[in-house]
């Protein structure tokens, strides 16, 4: 189980994925406001509950897509935090990536801490399982949000869309892994 090697693969399709969509539309991502990055990715992680609940899908984008939507709105959400939030502004594609690549590196380094210290639990939890803390981690994200965005004692914003992109990840390495089978 090489987690480092299948997060890295797993994180380059998403990085893939957002190259080719910047390359189509641009940054017009970059109007979104926190909030709105808050409600495309409650649109991704109800759908996959309703999903694994119904077992029905009725529109052709798999689950696999939505935990990819996932990690690359929750980067946006980085980049967002950390450039502030802007009416229009388009990013060159090359810079973009940049930003992309740094939100990554820092996901990733959050995760390889906790998974030292957790030991990999993740392994031995559910996808539904999974897909609900991803649903806490936003609903707490809208809380702070109506706090005016502070908080006395918890982890800001950032921190939870750190774990929103690590537990995406983790679903999709778990999807990978059981396809394989």
């Amino acid at each position: 189980m090489d987690t480092d090697k299948k997060y890295v693969d797993v994180i380059g399709a998403c990085r893939q994925l957002f190259y080719l969509k910047t390359k189509d539309y641009g940054t017009a991502w970059r109007v979104l406001r926190t909030i709105s990055i808050v409600d495309q990715l409650f649109i991704k992680v109800m759908r996959i509950r309703t999903i694994q609940e119904t077992g029905v899908q009725k529109v052709a984008d798999d689950v696999k897509g939505e935990f990819v939507g996932i990690v690359n709105y929750a980067i946006m959400g980085l980049i967002q935090l950390d450039k502030g939030n802007a009416v229009i502004e388009d990013i060159p594609l090359d810079q973009a990536i940049v930003l992309y690549d740094k939100q990554a590196a820092f996901a990733k380094e959050v995760m390889e801490a906790k998974n030292h210290d957790y030991g990999e639990a993740w392994r031995d939890m559910s996808l539904p399982g999974i897909t609900d803390l991803i649903l806490v981690k936003l609903l707490r994200v809208r809380q702070i949000l109506s706090n005016d965005g502070t908080t006395e004692v918890s982890e800001g914003i950032d921190a939870n869309y750190v774990d929103i992109i690590n537990y995406a990840v983790f679903c999709l390495i778990k999807i990978q892994e059981s396809s394989a089978k």
